[in-house]
């Protein structure tokens, strides 16, 4: 028996192309993918983190997600679990968080001040550290930050049990 006849496809679109178009916006900007410290893929945005300005609280690294007389909203993907708030005390009271944790190993690595979805706010927090350009279990050094101290404090509290 003979094989069966594959559809014969026919197509009569055209793809045009200039090199003199001006390049859109969307065409030059350059998206920077970020993944948690276990290596799961976490945020694509059009902004480098390292660049935007932090929270005076926690160190927390601001991203607009709405657009404002103050500035635009930075184009971004999050790929999260959004979980429920959770308050937390600071100098001047409380705030309240509606957090975002890692899909794979719920490492809390973003928050915002209004309940979700993610976009809901005018702006989401990173939290410092949480994140890497480097896929595949390579924590950036500032998620070091402080490792000597609780080492220190560690080997104090073990010495006072002795």
């Amino acid at each position: 028996q003979p094989p069966p006849k594959m559809p014969k496809i026919v197509s009569r679109s055209a793809v045009s192309s200039s090199t003199e178009a001006a390049p859109t916006e969307s065409s030059t900007a350059a998206l920077k993918v970020w993944y948690c410290l276990c290596g799961e893929f976490l945020l694509v945005i059009d902004k480098d983190l390292t660049k935007l300005p932090r929270r005076k609280t926690d160190g927390a690294i601001i991203v607009r997600s709405k657009d404002s007389p103050q500035g635009k909203a930075a184009l971004f993907k999050l790929n999260t679990t959004e979980t429920g708030p959770v308050l937390i005390k600071r100098e001047k009271g409380y705030e309240r968080q509606w957090r975002h944790n890692c899909t794979r190993c719920s490492l809390l690595v973003a928050y915002q001040t209004t309940p979700h979805p993610v976009k809901s706010a005018p702006y989401l927090y990173i939290a410092w550290g949480a994140m890497t350009v480097m896929q595949g279990n390579k924590a950036p050094p500032e998620a070091w930050e402080g490792e000597e101290e609780v080492h220190r404090a560690l080997e104090a509290r073990d010495e006072m049990q002795t």
